[in-house]
């Protein structure tokens, strides 16, 4: 017999206010019982559901586990470019000219994700690929 993920924990200072941010990013729906100031906050979305757990203690180094999110309506730049308006940071940006890549941000505490193209965009390029006869580059996470 296995286990199961029930959801992922994160720990923060603000838990409804990265809550929110999530549910944002995700389309999810904040618990009905969860409040500003509340010491944990859970976000369910289609795919995964987030639980925000408030800690004394501010992050301090890279994440050693973080989000890989694939958007589903718009390409990996207009994707960006809400994110960005809804308060994330752009740490390091992995897009490179021919489509390819991804980009890494930071939401509003500092937890580092990544942004990679959207299954529309990787279908265009796989297309492209088969036409020209040439071999795509190997793209492990974008």
């Amino acid at each position: 017999m296995a286990s199961s993920v029930n959801h992922v924990t994160i720990d923060c200072a603000d838990t409804y206010r990265l809550a929110t941010f999530w549910a944002e990013v995700l389309d999810g729906r904040i618990g009905a019982d969860d409040l500003p100031g509340d010491p944990e906050a859970l976000v369910e979305s289609d795919g995964v559901s987030l639980l925000f757990i408030a800690v004394p203690e501010g992050k301090a180094v890279k994440n050693r586990i973080h989000f890989d999110i694939r958007p589903t309506d718009r390409g990996r730049d207009e994707e960006v470019e809400r994110l960005l308006a809804l308060g994330a940071t752009l740490v390091a940006d992995r897009r490179r000219p021919d489509g390819s890549g991804w980009a890494t941000l930071a939401d509003i505490e500092g937890n580092e994700f990544c942004v990679e193209r959207s299954a529309a965009e990787r279908a265009a390029a796989a297309a492209v690929t088969t036409e020209t006869g040439t071999e795509a580059a190997t793209e492990t996470a974008a």
